[in-house]
């Protein structure tokens, strides 16, 4: 086991390592410089469009549900523990790189949900599927390796369902209710397990009414306790974007009680947690937005790009604020620990209750929203290799049986210290899937990206 660790610890560092954050980095930069900013430039417009009555067109959820949905699957434990860890590692100047990520990550998003409702094809059972399996195989001219970066990354997106997903999630949630309520891990494990079954049987209609649902709720809780924090903290916050932005450019924040914080630290442990946080460029938030009602794919385009902003400008940033504000940050805690203290020192014992409550609630949604993208990969996937119906039937009750036994192994884990070691092994797995997802869908953003430029064009041009 100890060799099995080494090796996907290695992989782990490799797969998101400098090369990883450049070609995030670098595709969102190429494709704002190519959208001519459109991230900025159609930013209130859509907001216009969230607001707009009921969208006409073919689809099976609204285009709002379609973003809460993907903002189910963002919003979650990266919000509270990602933020904190990043800030522990890379000092508060990982919170200004963590802002630019989002920023050219909208484009990133316009782009591979535009492309996901452009190629997006309609199942037999008149629902939708696409996704950037879809927009690899059909964008791409030359098929054949359209269709080997689909199958690669369908492969991936199933088992980065299981890790990122499912278990990473559930373990948060069942070590948040052990810490507050003592609440069993195996407990919290089956009655998550059952809640989670009973909204993916009903399939993307009723996760995009949960969705719609709990995550308006849960981010309008977290953002108040959030601004109350600040609010009772208001003579710090103009010196902690200061220090956010010192930090960032010349890594002074080393000072503060942890050697090591330099810019490299800032840039890196931003980066990172900033694209796990909004999922800009690995491909998942694409599933979600192709069963959108809309008339014109760049039309959800456009309200897709809003999830790194709501996601990250917004709510990372509240939560970065919060902890850099109140200088929790120098006391060497990490992870949620970090945010729990952060808000305790202000607002008591409510900050423990606020945090545990998001923390269930954030890992729930996106336990639910990563069932359905594993699931619509698996489609994808068993398709392409057998397009038996029959079979893809068997193989979706596998896939669940599974993803729901996960969701137990996941929390179990609290009950047993010694079993630690091994989820831990399966969470770097699955980051290292997370990472192979997003190669393939880079490469399909970098050589399609003039079909999304005609559709903007040819979008703003048909007065839609």
């Amino acid at each position: 086991m100890i060799f099995i660790h080494q090796i996907l610890t290695t992989v782990d560092a490799i797969v998101w390592g400098p090369f990883m954050m450049a070609l995030l980095i670098g595709t969102g930069i190429y494709l704002t410089f190519k959208l001519k900013g459109v991230q900025a430039r159609k930013l209130a417009y859509a907001f216009r469009l969230i607001l707009k009555p009921k969208e006409e067109g073919r689809g099976d959820i609204s285009p709002f549900r379609a973003l809460m949905t993907t903002l189910s699957g963002t919003i979650g434990t990266g919000n509270i523990a990602g933020v904190a860890t990043a800030i522990s590692l890379g000092g508060p100047g990982a919170l200004f790189w963590m802002w630019l990520t989002a920023i050219v990550g909208m484009a990133t998003k316009f782009v591979e949900c535009t492309l996901a409702l452009h190629f997006r094809q309609e199942l037999p059972d008149g629902t939708m599927i696409g996704g950037p399996f879809y927009y690899l195989e059909r964008g791409l001219k030359n098929p054949q390796l359209g269709l080997v970066l689909g199958m690669a990354f369908a492969i991936f997106g199933i088992f980065s369902s299981f890790g990122i997903g499912n278990m990473a999630q559930a373990n948060s949630v069942s070590l948040a209710l052990k810490d507050t309520f003592n609440i069993p891990g195996i407990v919290t494990g089956l009655v998550l397990a059952f809640a989670v079954g009973l909204v993916v049987i009903g399939g993307i209609k009723r996760l995009g009414y949960v969705a719609g649902t709990l995550v308006p709720f849960m981010a309008a809780l977290y953002i108040f306790a959030a601004m109350v924090v600040l609010i009772l903290n208001y003579e710090n916050i103009p010196g902690a974007f200061l220090l956010i932005i010192e930090s960032a450019l010349s890594g002074q924040a080393a000072v503060g009680g942890f050697a090591g914080a330099t810019v490299a630290y800032a840039v890196r442990f931003g980066i990172a947690r900033g694209v796990f946080s909004n999922e800009a460029g690995l491909g998942s938030a694409p599933i979600a937005h192709a069963t959108a009602k809309t008339k014109h794919s760049v039309r959800q385009g456009l309200i897709a790009m809003l999830g790194p902003f709501i996601d990250t400008i917004v709510v990372c940033s509240l939560t970065g604020l919060v902890i850099v504000s109140t200088g929790a940050w120098e006391t060497g805690k990490t992870s949620t620990s970090l945010s729990i203290y952060a808000f305790n020192s202000q607002i008591g014992y409510a900050g423990d209750l606020i945090i545990t409550l998001g923390m269930v609630l954030f890992a729930f949604t996106t336990i639910l929203t990563w069932s359905f993208y594993g699931k619509q990969c698996l489609s994808y996937f068993v398709k392409k290799m057998s397009g038996d119906v029959g079979f893809y039937r068997v193989f979706l009750k596998v896939y669940y049986s599974v993803f729901l036994v996960a969701i137990v192994i996941g929390t179990s884990v609290v009950d047993f210290p010694m079993a630690a070691t091994y989820l831990v092994d399966i969470w770097l797995f699955s980051d290292i899937t997370n990472a192979l997802m997003a190669i393939p869908n880079l490469i399909g953003l970098l050589l399609l990206n003039r079909v999304v430029v005609d559709l903007l064009k040819d979008y703003f041009k048909s007065g839609l």
